[in-house]
C-alpha cells in the first residue's frame, strides 16, 4: 500500500510539472519586468548583476521561486523577492524558459 501511495504521489507530481509546459512566448512578454536590470536581452545592463540569457532554465525556477519564498539573501534579495512575488508559478516557468533559450 505506501508503494502505491509512492507512485502515485511521483506520478502526480510528474503530471503537475507537465501541465505547466513552459510557454517562451509568455516568458518574454512576462520578461518585460527583468529588462530594467537584466536586459531585454537577459544581458544585465549593470555589470554587477547577472546576465540570464543561456543560463540554465532549472536554476532560474529555483532561483524565482527562493526569492519568492524569502530563501535567498544578499544585496538584491529584497527587490528580487519583491519581483519574485508577483509570478505565478507558471510565469516563474515561462520566463525561465525564455530566458534559457536566448544565447
Amino acid at each position: 500500500m505506501k508503494k502505491l501511495v509512492l507512485v502515485s504521489t511521483v506520478l502526480s507530481a510528474l503530471f503537475s510539472v507537465s501541465a505547466f509546459a513552459a510557454n517562451i512566448d509568455a516568458g518574454k512578454a512576462k520578461s518585460v519586468m527583468c529588462a530594467g536590470c537584466h536586459g531585454m536581452d537577459g544581458k544585465a545592463l549593470i555589470p554587477t548583476y547577472p546576465n540570464l540569457a543561456g543560463q540554465n532554465e532549472a536554476y532560474l525556477v529555483s532561483a524565482l521561486k527562493a526569492y519568492k519564498a524569502g530563501e535567498r539573501t544578499g544585496t538584491q534579495a529584497g527587490i528580487m523577492a519583491g519581483m519574485a512575488a508577483a509570478l505565478s508559478d507558471e510565469d516563474v516557468a515561462n520566463v525561465a524558459a525564455y530566458f534559457a533559450s536566448l544565447k
